[in-house]
């Protein structure tokens, strides 16, 4: 594991130069370049503050801010949104890279490194205008803000886990890849973002709990939208799936890293 880090932290000129060259290709020949990273994810805060907030009237059950129900959807959209972007990204990550792979010598591992730091990126751009509107709208959640730094990690955590198993996996057998975009799509709607799990039947929300997403997205909208500290407990089982992938992954990894440039 040391010998890894050491290896990634060698490439690290390598892994900071791919993360700014793919950020300035998006807006390469664009008029506003940049301004294009602030400008869409502030359309879509605006979108969701006055259709829900303001046109739809919609409300959570038990809270009397008009904002509530807007900062509920950002809160589970925004973070599920880093999430699929690192699964979705690294899961085709070697595939993508397959030139690469076969005419450069580096740590393979830098990928999904370069696909994190780039989710991330964008992410913090999208969240820190969103941190901006809580903020000015008065719903800043105070000190349980400081809890989103342990539940984002477990998320990423999760996400790299399940992403890398599934980029070896996807290298032989290309289904993996097209079966994964249309069960996210499932997974999305089966976690409660859009709606709130109070509102699911008492014999429901069991099942709905064995979701680890719905356990994550819970604690970022009790973060979020009620200003309270998560239920640390209910995420115990998320961490031990998210370690068990982790080391799924390193270990197909180890195992078919020379297999899989020959495959590529």
């Amino acid at each position: 594991m040391l010998g890894m880090v050491r290896a990634l932290w060698a490439y690290r000129g390598f892994i900071l130069g791919s993360v700014k060259r793919e950020f300035q290709s998006k807006y390469q020949n664009s008029l506003l370049g940049a301004a294009w990273t602030v400008l869409n994810p502030l359309a879509m805060i605006v979108v969701y503050t006055v259709i829900f907030s303001q046109v739809m009237r919609t409300r959570l059950p038990g809270a009397d801010n008009s904002f509530a129900y807007s900062i509920h959807l950002c809160a589970g959209v925004l973070t599920w949104g880093l999430f699929a972007e690192i699964v979705s990204r690294a899961q085709n990550t070697f595939i993508d890279n397959s030139n690469l792979l076969k005419k450069l010598s580096f740590p393979r591992l830098c990928l999904p490194v370069i696909v994190v730091a780039n989710a991330l990126v964008n992410f913090g751009i999208v969240f820190g205008l969103f941190t901006l509107f809580l903020l000015v709208s008065g719903n800043f959640p105070g000190l349980a803000y400081l809890a989103l730094l342990p539940t984002l990690a477990l998320l990423v955590m999760f996400a790299v886990g399940l992403g890398v198993t599934l980029g070896v996996l996807n290298v032989f057998f290309r289904d993996v890849g097209q079966f994964f975009g249309i069960f996210l799509n499932f997974w999305f709607w089966l976690t409660p973002i859009v709606y709130s799990v109070s509102i699911l039947p008492e014999r429901v929300r069991h099942w709905v709990h064995l979701n680890p997403m719905a356990r994550l997205m819970e604690s970022y909208q009790t973060i979020l939208v009620q200003g309270r500290w998560p239920d640390w407990t209910s995420l115990w089982p998320v961490l031990v799936l998210a370690i068990l992938l982790c080391v799924l992954a390193l270990r197909l990894f180890r195992r078919h890293a020379g297999e899989m440039v020959d495959e590529l």
